[in-house]
């Protein structure tokens, strides 16, 4: 049954959420017509504010309970539904698995349209919770205000908020007490810095009007217990830099890497930034399998350390690597798969955009003795061309991990030409993965697919899927 506001959307009354969708909204649906609703579990019974109405679907809200679903959960953070993380701590882990696994068979089926085998079981995270290696808080004097807090009339005057983005909304930031996403001592350090900040009443950022001293806080952790601290500014106030970087010292020893930068840009990156050292090194090690990743302020690494070692062990695997074959991982990053498979292969070749990226890589091999890489800094569909493949060797193995995006038709044209025996497509997004296969499938059959959950409580998955030249 439905209604209608005074904006002329329908409100629909004691809707049956059945359903969860790819990119992990609920599905209900309303003579026939699909709609979209946030924060829902299949067997919830609720009332749903219609957002946004096309002629194919609806979106909406709940705005009112009527049944809880019996696969609904409590949320253990005191910021679920606010800060926009997490946003599946309402399922159990394991239908958060099922429903994953259902996405990747889902989007390869429905896009992708190629003759698939049996999807292997996902592998679940041996953490679901304190698992990511890297977290970003934002400084903002515009915090987001409670709905008791609009309601009120009571004056505000604590706008200083340091924490998440309210999601859809740029310059809101919610504070954050507790995240569940980081070990210690990541809560610690940013409670903190923001205390420290309130008491010397320290100017947050204002993104409108781009002013104000503090802006970014990341705290980046590894296996090895190494703990990379770095504070971004807006300004250069010495004086009061300083003081707040020798605070974190004083008060956190365990910070190997303690740095800041002064970014004066309209956006938050910082890998175009001279980034300082405060105290300690300019880097922190992660470790796999003795293999040591040396990880800067701009170098990238899977933010889920124990989980990658698992993604890459399967990889790995898919290869099929034997000593004799010469291998090239596409979308190399900072050559992580490259130096991971290298002990195996005759030859790795990586490819990457990011010259930082691929200086990592290398400086990776260096440290590990790995003599047996070559890296490449470039656009992909302009490197990997027939020169390319003509200097450096015909590849018998390409692996390739690109960016959500997917991969180029060029890139997807010159992997078809160089016609190896095996290709191993990592992807953080089936949708897009399913669409390569679809332009892959003239030449190459999908012989095994692996879905890895590397983001607990969240919509995320990554898949792996070997591909065989057909003969």
């Amino acid at each position: 049954m439905g209604r209608r506001n005074r904006n002329n959307k329908p409100l629909y009354e004691n809707v049956t959420i059945i359903d969860i969708a790819a990119e992990g909204k609920a599905i209900a649906k309303i003579d026939d017509v699909v709609l979209f609703v946030p924060q829902g579990i299949p067997g919830d019974v609720v009332d749903v504010q219609v957002t946004k109405k096309r002629k194919k679907f609806r979106e909406g809200r709940i705005v009112k309970f009527h049944e809880y679903s019996s696969e609904r959960v409590d949320a253990f953070c005191e910021h679920f539904g606010v800060c926009g993380g997490c946003k599946w701590q309402s399922l159990p882990y394991d239908k958060q698995l099922f429903y994953k696994q259902k996405q990747v068979k889902d989007q390869l089926t429905r896009i992708g349209k190629v003759d698939l085998p049996e999807i292997s079981p996902i592998l679940g995270s041996a953490k679901t919770t304190f698992y990511r290696n890297k977290l970003e808080f934002t400084f903002s004097n515009r915090r987001w205000l409670t709905n008791e807090e609009v309601q009120s009339d009571a004056e505000i005057t604590d706008n200083d908020s340091l924490g998440f983005h309210i999601p859809g909304l740029y310059d809101k930031i919610v504070t954050i007490n507790k995240c569940w996403l980081q070990g210690e001592p990541s809560n610690p350090i940013r409670n903190a810095v923001h205390k420290h900040a309130l008491e010397n009443e320290l100017e947050y950022f204002d993104i409108k009007v781009q002013k104000g001293l503090l802006r970014n806080l990341i705290i980046r952790t590894s296996t090895t217990g190494e703990l990379m601290v770095i504070v971004s500014f807006f300004r250069n106030d010495k004086e009061e830099i300083d003081a707040l970087m020798q605070m974190l010292a004083d008060t956190f020893p365990e910070i190997t890497s303690l740095m800041y930068v002064i970014n004066q840009k309209g956006n938050d990156t910082i890998i175009d930034q001279e980034i300082l050292v405060f105290k300690g090194n300019d880097h922190i090690f992660e470790d796999m399998e003795g293999i040591k990743f040396k990880i800067g302020p701009k170098s990238f690494y899977q933010t889920n350390s124990e989980q990658a070692y698992e993604l890459y062990k399967v990889a790995r695997d898919f290869a099929q690597i034997s000593g004799e074959e010469v291998v090239y991982d596409l979308y190399t990053g900072t050559g992580t798969i490259a130096n991971f498979v290298a002990s195996s292969a005759k030859k790795v070749v990586g490819i990457e955009y990011v010259p930082e990226a691929i200086e990592d890589a290398k400086e990776n091999s260096v440290l590990n003795k790995i003599d047996n890489t070559l890296f490449f800094a470039g656009d992909m569909k302009k490197v990997l061309n027939s020169d390319f493949i003509a200097e450096h060797g015909q590849p018998d193995v390409i692996i390739t991990d690109p960016p959500r995006a997917g991969m180029d038709a060029p890139v997807i044209e010159t992997i078809l030409n160089a016609a190896p025996l095996r290709i191993v497509y990592v992807s953080c997004n089936p949708a897009t993965q399913a669409r390569d296969l679809d332009l892959l499938d003239a030449m190459y059959k999908v012989e095994k697919v692996q879905p890895v959950d590397m983001f607990p409580h969240t919509h995320h998955v990554e898949n792996v899927v070997l591909l065989v030249r057909k003969t």
